[in-house]
């Protein structure tokens, strides 16, 4: 893997150096949406800035990650998406810079999240039930460990966006209601940076608390 680091919000990003075509290539950092460019050719080991592509006269434009079709897994940070498909979720997870993979069993999302641990879980269960989500236990019900690698989000048409107690009682990080998926990436910016504060200052209290 390749670590770069975006040039406007000091996001350290993995890159699978396997997957980059030999040429420049540009896609949006998965926190602050900045277009980046990286070049195989150029990357070496260490963590680089991503550069910021200059406007749109470059005389050689960047290949544009999002312009392979709408199921172009193959390169960038993903996004897991268990249960019903969704043409509408597969695009809400591009629009926040990340790759769709899609898994319908929570089985085999699972065997994938303890492989890649995708930044990004999209719970969309074909019917809902109540909590806790008994169906998607093999995805959810993992050591705190390795479930604070990712975020995960349940998606539905009978809960409340940002309702605090349903996430918490469905053991995801945020819910969101499928009639709000045109706010879903303002949304998701702001809950995730949350997140990350939240989290943040956990560590460092605990860092302390062991000095």
């Amino acid at each position: 893997m390749i670590k770069i680091i975006c040039t406007s919000c000091q996001k350290p990003l993995s890159l699978d150096e396997m997957k980059l075509p030999m040429k420049e290539v540009a896609f949006p950092c998965p926190v602050c949406k900045t277009r980046l460019t990286v070049d195989r050719r150029t990357l070496g080991t260490d963590a680089v800035p991503a550069q910021v592509p200059a406007p749109a006269a470059a005389s050689s434009p960047a290949h544009d990650l999002h312009d392979d079709g709408p199921d172009d897994d193959s390169f960038g940070s993903k996004a897991l998406l268990v249960g019903a498909d969704s043409a509408s979720l597969r695009q809400a997870a591009k629009l926040i810079g990340f790759m769709p993979i899609y898994m319908a069993t929570p089985e085999q999302a699972r065997e994938f999240y303890m492989q890649d641990f995708p930044q990004v879980v999209m719970l969309n269960p074909p019917q809902l039930t109540p909590p806790p989500l008994d169906a998607f236990a093999p995805i959810i019900s993992m050591m705190s460990v390795d479930r604070r690698k990712s975020f995960f989000i349940l998606f539905s048409e009978n809960l409340r966006t940002l309702d605090g107690n349903a996430a918490f009682l469905y053991g995801v990080n945020l819910v969101v209601a499928n009639k709000d998926l045109g706010a879903f990436a303002q949304i998701y910016r702001e809950t995730y940076a949350y997140h990350e504060r939240m989290y943040a200052a956990m560590h460092a209290a605990r860092k302390t608390s062991h000095e």
